[in-house]
């Protein structure tokens, strides 16, 4: 590897490998956390909405992290930005380890929620950090750098699922948890006396409203919107509060991007049509990579097995692992730019995800799960590449945006979306049965955007069959066994309830696939876009000025 920044004092293999050591740390976070998600919902009662809202929360606290901070890095520093990280993953533990068994359901929900909260807060605000640096550090080749920074975020859920595959049954879910403090430690000190350079518009003296003027109004009605979003859904806020707090934050970014015309006259920047469309882009990758991550793990365990559900997990991730340090590889020899990459990647999470709908088999679902990871690993971090290339103007603030659109759709549309589908697919495939559906459902009723309201299964009943048939499953395995005879355990109506979640978990993943279609459509666009002015390549901010 190169050392390319190494003058002046700036080790840019150091400060690369600090990076990866921080996303690392949210990875392991992540990974055990999706592993636990039964775990919460035996022992508090959560719906599935409810876990989809936890889990939602390490995505809308990123958005925080990274917004705030990349829009004020360059001006505080990058050191100060991590040892804030530092502590609010220090006090994230605190607050999550608060929850205890026996808490009523909404002081237990509170603590998880706002300790996930404030976690995800801390892994923004390392990446307002990593990725503009990286960027910085190796211009020449942001494709192949920020996808082996962005290597770290499945090789830490490949650590964070191992752990909980072997430690669960010897260690509480807290003391499992808290085993991402130990990476944290490790980039913390990483970090420690290192001398950071600034992005190439700070270097070249550009002022906050000149790094602004690219996302305009246009990215702040997107950003605007998901956290007026936010604050309705996940702060509770009424409508009309909301859409104010949107609305007066939009009226901030107007009052930065605006500029005087010749006469005078004040001049509103709309920003860039192509960084709107990469924005939007970003908030579909959010929604289907790190959505459907927190939920994964959870739906094929209950298709199969939670031990191979968590095997599956593992897998999938370190095929991202592998593949992501072979981006460089893939623009060389494959002669792909990095929007030819996105779309056949598009392509392939669509078919994964189908695939993974009909799993009957580990076998099968080996298969189908790989094609999925080959299909989401170069997304996030080739997304990021393109807005550096395209975009130098916007420094670190364009890429900050663009990862906290992205979080911050995979919590309040991901996540929870995803949520309220197992919900509705599996309460809908029960009501046929009315007496069975009136003993089982939730108590209370999941939401989603536009949806109609629905009732999804209790937590704990569904929790409680849930372990009879995987203990079933257990010791027909080690018999040998067929362990689809499992579900002979169950009464009839236990049977119903099982066969209801399944059905759940296959419909959601059809309906997951839908998102990844949508983005091919779009990178196919942008594809005969770039055709059409002489192809992609990389710009500078002279350039970009003309």
């Amino acid at each position: 590897m190169s050392n390319e920044n190494s003058t002046n004092g700036v080790n840019a293999n150091r400060l690369l490998w600090a990076g990866f050591m921080a996303i690392l740390a949210a990875g392991v976070g992540f990974g055990i956390r999706g592993g636990i998600l039964a775990t919460w919902g035996a022992e508090f009662g959560f719906t599935g909405q409810q876990l989809g809202e936890i889990t939602g929360a390490g995505f809308t606290g990123f958005c925080f992290g990274i917004i705030i901070g990349g829009v004020i890095v360059d001006k505080i520093g990058y050191g100060k930005l991590v040892f804030a990280a530092f502590l609010f993953h220090a006090l994230s533990a605190f607050v999550t380890f608060a929850a205890t068994e026996g808490q009523a359901v909404e002081t237990a929900f509170s603590f998880l929620y706002w300790g996930t909260f404030i976690f995800a807060v801390a892994n923004g605000t390392l990446e307002a950090v990593a990725n503009p640096l990286v960027s910085t550090l190796f211009p020449n080749k942001r494709t192949h750098y920020l996808n082996i920074l962005h290597a770290s975020w499945p090789a830490g859920l490949v650590l964070g699922g191992l752990a909980g595959w072997f430690l669960t049954d010897f260690m509480s879910w807290k003391a499992l948890l808290g085993l991402f403090l130990i990476p944290t430690v490790v980039y913390g000190l990483m970090f420690m006396g290192q001398k950071m350079p600034k992005s190439e518009a700070s270097q070249k003296g550009l002022s906050m409203g000149e790094m602004f003027k690219d996302v305009g109004v246009l990215g702040g009605i997107i950003v605007c919107w998901l956290l007026a979003l936010f604050f309705i859904n996940a702060m509770g806020f009424a409508d009309s509060t909301g859409i104010a707090i949107g609305g007066g934050l939009l009226l901030i970014v107007l009052l930065i991007t605006h500029t005087h015309g010749m006469r005078g006259e004040t001049v509103v920047s709309f920003g860039a049509v192509l960084l709107f469309v990469l924005f939007i882009t970003h908030a579909l990758v959010g929604a289907v990579e790190l959505g459907t991550d927190g939920w994964i793990q959870n739906i094929t365990g209950n298709i199969l097995t939670p031990t191979e559900g968590k095997i599956l997990f593992v897998f999938t991730s370190l095929v991202m692992f592998s593949l992501r340090f072979c981006a460089d590889f893939i623009e060389k020899k494959l002669g792909l730019s990095p929007l030819g990459i996105l779309l056949v990647c598009s392509i392939l999470a669509c078919v994964g995800l189908n695939l993974a709908s009909g799993i009957d088999t580990f076998t099968g679902a080996l298969f189908a799960l790989g094609v999925y990871a080959v299909g989401k690993t170069f997304f996030w971090p080739t997304m990021l590449a393109v807005v550096g290339d395209r975009f130098p103007r916007s420094g670190a603030v364009a890429m900050s945006i663009m990862g906290g659109i992205g979080m911050m759709s995979a919590g309040l549309l991901g996540a929870t979306g995803l949520g309220y589908a197992k919900d509705r697919y599996a309460g809908a495939e029960l009501l046929s049965n009315e007496a069975v559906y009136a003993e089982y459902k939730a108590d209370q009723t999941s939401s989603f955007l536009f949806f109609e309201d629905a009732n999804g299964l209790d937590g704990k009943k569904f929790g409680a069959i849930s372990d009879k048939v995987n203990s079933a499953k257990e010791i027909i395995n080690i018999e040998g066994g067929d362990p689809k005879t499992a579900v002979k355990v169950l009464t009839a109506d236990e049977k119903a309830v099982h066969d209801a979640s399944i059905v759940g978990d296959r419909k959601t993943l059809v309906a997951d696939s839908f998102i990844p279609a949508a983005m091919a459509v779009i990178y196919l666009l942008l594809l005969l876009y770039f055709k059409g002015i002489g192809g992609y390549k990389p710009v500078t901010i002279e350039e970009q000025k003309e």
